[in-house]
């Protein structure tokens, strides 16, 4: 890893990632706050969940209000934690490594003493580190509200929530370690934005398709969001074990295969 270079681009991207996190963190002590107003209707709103077309409850997270991690997994895990962190790994994954070579700004590092390796490896420690941030920002920040909205006035699993912050945090390094590998074999910016973003939402179309019906939920089967199960986590029906492992794998591999072919890759002058 190039040291200075990684002091350099945390630097230049804290702004954004504090904005991020902050961001996440005050949404999610939003969801904490309302959950006891929430709570007092829980039997109510249960019922309404119910009424509605299984795949609509299924696509959406919705799995009822009878409990606070219940309530959080279907208001914020299940769909704006998911775009927020969307948007955050095809931004940055771009910003990394493709505005570089766009600007020329890449044949500029390369021409010091670190090779292409070192560069990239540091370029992917930074989107990594980022995601962090933002995942454990959101994760003390959801029990502290808890802590301070809930007290023992109301039932709340912390380790469902934890589980479901560790599978978002290794689904968005999977998603941003395939982002990257696209950056990393881009000579145009706006070009790699796209095809990421596509990727992306064609991931997350799959999975939310996949859902609405029986019939096409082999969808969900070609997505990587597939292995994203908030609700089940709450419910105790989500694999949780063999989920981290395949998201972690799909991840490592992904940033190790956009580091090796950034290695062998034909630069523009």
């Amino acid at each position: 890893m190039n040291v200075t270079l990684y002091k350099q681009m945390m630097k230049v991207n804290m702004k954004s990632f504090i904005n991020y996190a902050f961001g996440s963190a005050f949404y999610i002590l939003l969801m904490f706050w309302l959950y006891p107003s929430i709570a007092n209707n829980a039997k109510a709103i249960d019922e309404l969940v119910q009424s509605m077309p299984e795949g609509v409850s299924q696509a959406f997270s919705l799995n009822g209000f009878g409990s606070a991690e219940a309530f959080i997994s279907g208001e914020y895990y299940g769909l704006i934690l998911v775009l927020i962190l969307s948007i955050v790994c095809v931004q940055l994954s771009t910003q990394l490594m493709a505005r570089l070579v766009d600007h020329g700004s890449m044949a500029y590092l390369l021409s010091t003493p670190s090779t292409r390796g070192k560069v990239a490896f540091t370029q992917a420690s930074v989107m990594a580190t980022g995601l962090f941030l933002i995942m454990a920002v959101t994760t003390i920040a959801g029990l502290a509200g808890s802590a301070w909205f809930l007290r023992d006035h109301y039932p709340f699993d912390t380790t469902k929530f934890i589980q479901m912050n560790v599978t978002a945090l290794l689904l968005f390094i999977a998603v941003g370690g395939i982002s990257f590998l696209v950056s990393s074999l881009s000579n145009d910016e706006k070009k790699a934005l796209r095809v990421s973003g596509l990727i992306t939402f064609a991931f997350f179309s799959l999975d939310l398709m996949g859902k609405f019906s029986d019939k096409i939920v082999w969808m969900r089967k070609l997505s990587l969001f597939s292995l994203y199960q908030p609700s089940e986590i709450v419910n105790g029906t989500a694999d949780f074990t063999l989920s981290i492992l395949l998201l972690s794998v799909i991840g490592v591999v992904s940033f190790g295969l956009a580091i090796v072919l950034f290695r062998k890759r034909d630069l523009p002058l």
